[in-house]
């Protein structure tokens, strides 16, 4: 595992670099980028700040990007607006034709330092969304619990984090509107703390636990992490990362579910009108895992591929989150928001499994990730586009493969989850 690096993003021609320590992003110089000609102005869409940590410290980013709104005097970009924009929790529950809400279930969002404004920005988005509130009172009707927790400690604050928290809990409640959600918030982003907040999560046995973070790439010593997701009562959902083929670590943990990126198009009610790979979707087949038994059928190389399954992850086509950190409504995108929505979207199935009497999906025997790839309905193929220039490893197409997985969710994945043994 390496430090994140100074992240450039490059669209259409155009620069920009997310530097760590705060959200005021400015274009990178012509010269600094090595390109021809004046500097340019700012791109439509910029990766948020990562924070770098101390040298020789290995540390995690987050996988998310934001949609510009416009630019400052000085013309720098902004990234909020007073009413939002991006994808509705409504139209991403019809989008997903949920039956379950969650009711009765905990999911746990792991991520980095303090978000002091995780709670108000929680409640925020739930009454722009006409969804329930956090319960302030016992017996309190029409809300959730939302529980805050720092394990190993207050860590400070740090607004790239602090986005990425809101935009995780706010998915999760966005697909799992009952659900009891905890946000464990490691010290620092270090993988040593990441992990120990892992640990956490799943020692209050959620069943799902959502991580929108990770490394670029692979290192040769990561199967020793494995085990922290090598759990009877939880699943790790992971994010597949935002650089393209190849992707992440931990998602390549065989343990997990991994989730990549597309671009989705959506109506105003939330029907799908296209889906197509995101280009930036991480995917790709490890160098150091093995497969699993689960992709015996899809997988012929003798290595662990992912993503398993997709989200909307284009800033083009992203969601809308509150953040009080960027003074208002952002629209994000990158795979930080498919974790928490297919750990909203486990959750919400998990609740119709004990109506029926089953087990929650856990990582016992691989019991998610057998439900999710013997689906027979509640995923849609995504066919079209890529994540990089690596022949067919890097292109979509019919079944399974290494830029969408099998697919992204369609009405009726929930109860196709819960009817799985």
């Amino acid at each position: 595992m390496h430090p994140p690096r100074l992240i450039t993003r490059l669209r259409g021609g155009l620069a920009l670099a997310a530097l760590a320590g705060g959200l005021c992003l400015s274009p990178v110089t012509a010269q600094a980028q090595q390109i021809s000609g004046p500097a340019t102005p700012a791109p439509e869409v910029t990766a948020v700040p990562q924070h770098a940590g101390p040298p020789g410290v290995r540390t995690v980013r987050h996988p998310l990007m934001a949609r510009v709104r416009g630019h400052d005097a000085k013309g720098r970009p902004l990234l909020a607006a007073g009413a939002p924009g991006g994808y509705t929790a409504a139209q991403l529950r019809a989008a997903t034709g949920l039956k379950g809400t969650g009711k009765g279930q905990t999911v746990a969002v792991v991520d980095a330092f303090n978000d002091p404004y995780a709670l108000e920005d929680l409640n925020t988005y739930s009454a722009q969304m006409g969804l329930p509130g956090v319960c302030a009172r016992k017996k309190q009707k029409n809300c959730f619990s939302f529980t805050q927790v720092q394990p190993d400690g207050i860590g400070g604050y740090d607004p790239g984090w602090g986005m990425e928290s809101s935009l995780d809990v706010q998915m999760v409640h966005a697909l799992a509107p009952d659900a009891h959600i905890v946000l464990v918030e490691a010290y620092d982003n270090s993988v040593d703390a990441m992990f120990q907040a892992l640990d956490y999560a799943a020692s209050l046995g959620a069943p799902t636990i959502s991580n929108s973070w990770g490394v670029d790439g692979e290192a040769d010593d990561e199967t020793t992490y494995d085990r922290h997701c090598d759990l009877d009562d939880s699943v790790c959902v992971f994010s597949a990362g935002d650089s393209g083929n190849p992707g992440g670590y931990p998602a390549y943990n065989p343990h997990v579910l991994a989730v990549g990126g597309t671009k989705l198009s959506l109506d105003r009610a939330g029907n799908v009108l296209g889906e197509t790979a995101w280009s930036l979707g991480g995917g790709g087949i490890s160098q150091y895992e093995p497969r699993p038994a689960y992709q015996d059928q899809v997988n012929s190389d003798e290595h662990r591929g992912i993503p398993d399954v997709s989200f909307d992850a284009d800033p083009d086509s992203g969601v809308a989150v509150y953040f009080t950190g960027a003074n208002g409504w952002v629209e994000v995108g990158g795979t930080s928001a498919g974790a928490p929505a297919w750990a909203g979207i486990l959750a919400a199935a998990d609740q119709l499994r004990a109506a029926a009497g089953k087990p929650a999906l856990t990582s016992a025997d691989d019991r998610t990730q057998k439900a999710v790839y013997g689906l027979k309905s509640g995923l849609a193929d995504v066919t079209t586009g890529g994540n990089g220039s690596c022949g067919a490893v890097c292109t979509a197409g019919p079944g399974y493969d290494f830029v969408t997985g099998l697919g992204s969710p369609r009405a009726g994945i929930d109860t196709a989850l819960a009817a799985a043994p």
